[in-house]
């Protein structure tokens, strides 16, 4: 699982570090995606097939559910660490996620979350200011 909080730059070349302790569970390939919140999804290649197939599986008759899977499939990159364990992002997905320099990797459980460090710092800020009442919203649904 992935879980954490990480600090890597981005060089020159569009190439980021992957945290040491989540390559392993990346060593048979990797897919990298536009997200939510305008930051990016980074998937296991046996995550991504589970997320694809039931992303593939949403009628076509509802707009909404088209949208999501374009934005989802059609972004979506198969990518490879070369020996530092870097992987490139595409240009593309650099511009989506407005990535520069400082990049910020979140852990969370089934994917990695790649967000520039500047919009990563102000949306955890404005989360954990509203985390009360997000807990209490949760806490209906029994969580």
């Amino acid at each position: 699982m992935f879980i954490g909080e990480y600090k890597h730059n981005l060089d020159a070349k569009g190439r980021l570090a992957i945290p040491a302790k989540f390559r392993g569970l990346l060593k048979k390939g990797a897919v990298v995606t536009r997200g939510l919140d305008n930051c990016l999804f980074l998937y296991s290649k046996k995550e991504w097939a589970e997320m694809a197939k039931k992303i593939s599986s949403l009628p076509l008759n509802k707009a909404n559910d088209r949208a999501f899977a374009r934005l989802m499939l059609a972004g979506a990159m198969e990518i490879d660490f070369d020996k530092q364990g870097r992987v490139m992002i595409p240009e593309y997905l650099r511009d989506f996620a407005k990535l520069n320099k400082k990049a910020v990797i979140a852990g969370l459980y089934d994917r990695l979350e790649i967000w520039d460090e500047q919009k990563w710092n102000k949306y955890k800020t404005g989360t954990e200011k509203e985390s009360n009442a997000i807990a209490e919203a949760l806490g209906e649904l029994g969580i």
